[in-house]
């Protein structure tokens, strides 16, 4: 058997009819799919012909373990095999469990079927790897609608844009007004940016700088001295500004 028809195969096996499944309505798998177990049989005697001519299973091994509180949890190992011409595939094994003990209402409570339900979980594993429904497992069909693509896988958040700066002048301001042309310039420069977006001044030093304009510098001296700040962070930081786009005179 080549590639090209263990892919057929695969893909005429993936999507069970909405008759097969429900939606699991309590328990650790609530809103999941569950899937019936007789579809299986039936989607590989289709497949692969009559159970034990065309294709077969094992209960290979069974076993408990002590669970939580009072819960005994059964487990089983199933391997299937399917025929290819003359010839028995390899082992495909699958390994599932159940309760024989679980607590109901705070009582301990015994399963007579766990044994048959962790060999029913145990082969219906195994078959995922031939591709029997697997479509359910893969997200693409939930028994109510078709999906073209699997759901999206989250993604990291974006960090949040941080607030633009403003440059408020002082009352008191040292040579005079400030103008629309140098209040422009020195908001561009409060806002500067390196090439990942990250800002250049935190809020702090943007508060300092503003502090200055009242007693230390005329606005044309307190832009000079902001551009020189520009300068040196970049030469400190030249893998980040690599890309930095700020018009400033050298």
């Amino acid at each position: 058997m080549d590639k090209n028809q263990a892919l057929t195969i695969y893909e005429s096996l993936a999507r069970p009819p909405e008759s097969a499944l429900r939606q699991i309505e309590a328990g650790k798998l609530k809103g999941k799919t569950d899937i019936n177990p007789q579809w299986r049989y039936k989607a590989m005697t289709e497949k692969f012909g009559l159970v034990g001519i065309g294709w077969k299973y094992e209960v290979q091994k069974l076993w408990t373990v002590q669970g939580a509180g009072a819960e005994i949890l059964a487990f089983a190992q199933v391997a299937v095999f399917v025929k290819d011409g003359d010839n028995w595939s390899e082992p495909i094994v699958g390994i599932g469990g159940s309760k024989l003990v679980q607590l109901e209402k705070g009582a301990a409570v015994s399963n007579d079927e766990g044994y048959k339900m962790a060999v029913t979980d145990a082969f219906s594993t195994a078959l995922k790897m031939l591709g029997v429904a697997a479509d359910i497992y893969a997200g693409l069909w939930d028994g109510s609608k078709y999906r073209d693509t699997p759901p999206a896988q989250p993604t990291d958040p974006k960090p949040p844009t941080p607030p633009k700066q403003t440059y408020d002048p002082p009352k008191q301001m040292k040579g005079g007004e400030t103008t629309q042309e140098e209040r422009a310039r020195l908001n561009e420069l409060c806002n500067a940016k390196y090439a990942n977006g990250q800002q250049i001044f935190t809020k702090q030093e943007i508060q300092q700088y503003l502090a200055y304009r009242a007693e230390k510098f005329t606005a044309a001296e307190l832009i000079e001295h902001i551009e020189n700040a520009l300068r040196n962070r970049r030469a400190d930081a030249p893998e980040l500004a690599a890309e930095f786009k700020e018009d400033i005179p050298y």
